[in-house]
């Protein structure tokens, strides 16, 4: 299976229960930012590394949803990276095939997701039509109630424009999901799960958020499937550039 062919972010149609976790494979889910490579071969991660990790992350309870907004973590796709591009640019370039654009090298009007990591499904990607979401594989308003409501801005700006965090989905999936966790939402494709789940741990460990007792027993459920699984690395640095601001 390939890594994030189809997530470029970024996260998904019925609660999935965790009965019924088996089926992982060990496939490492890169960042194509610093300190990783595509399809497997990142330098972050040993045998175990992910279920280890998850093993040690700190659990805390949800904080209240209070004072939560889109807003609080910066404009939407800011090019942190500062390569002219916007995030959304930048993760679809990363996560599709056959990519054209409509004005130089920016801005992709076109690409195909040839197998979906929430579905399985290939997608077609035009341009103003919603079929391809970037998911924020940790969801901001999830980050939010287990510790980035305390954080300075830049840092939420940071967490919501990481390549580590984002994957190219197929967009009806993924709106299924909405801001759960590992606890209350899982991919359908099940030989993506072991991956997505990775993922999270990656996010939450680098950005030190916790994660609620269900939640951490749900991750190690699923990384128990796939003990071998490698942990991500890299992405952007942890706080955007001083030019940017979230209230």
């Amino acid at each position: 299976m390939r890594r994030l062919r189809g997530a470029a972010a970024a996260a998904v149609v019925v609660v999935i229960g965790m009965a019924g976790l088996s089926g992982c494979k060990d496939v490492t889910t890169g960042s194509a930012g610093p300190g990783a490579t595509r399809d497997g071969a990142n330098g972050g991660g040993g045998g175990g590394a992910a279920l280890k990790a998850a093993e040690a992350l700190t659990v805390k309870g949800r904080a209240p949803k209070t004072g939560y907004s889109r807003e609080r973590f910066g404009t939407a796709w800011a090019d942190t990276d500062s390569n002219g591009c916007g995030t959304r640019d930048d993760i679809l370039k990363r996560d599709l095939e056959n990519v054209r654009f409509s004005d130089g090298d920016c801005k992709v009007s076109y690409g195909v997701l040839e197998s979906d990591p929430y579905s399985g499904k290939k997608i077609t990607y035009q341009r103003g039509r919603s079929q391809v979401d970037i998911d924020h594989v940790v969801a901001l308003s999830d980050a939010w109630q287990k510790g980035a409501k305390y954080w300075d801005g830049r840092k939420r700006i940071a967490l919501a424009n990481d390549p580590l965090n984002l994957i190219a989905v197929d967009a009806s999936t993924n709106r299924s999901k909405g801001d759960g966790d590992t606890s209350n939402w899982l991919p359908p494709n099940k030989d993506y799960r072991c991956t997505y789940v990775a993922a999270q741990v990656a996010v939450k460990k680098k950005y030190e958020l916790w994660v609620s007792s269900g939640e951490k027993s749900a991750m190690e459920k699923v990384l128990k499937t796939c003990p071998d699984q490698k942990l991500p690395s890299g992405g952007n640095p942890t706080e955007a550039p001083a030019r940017f601001r979230a209230n």
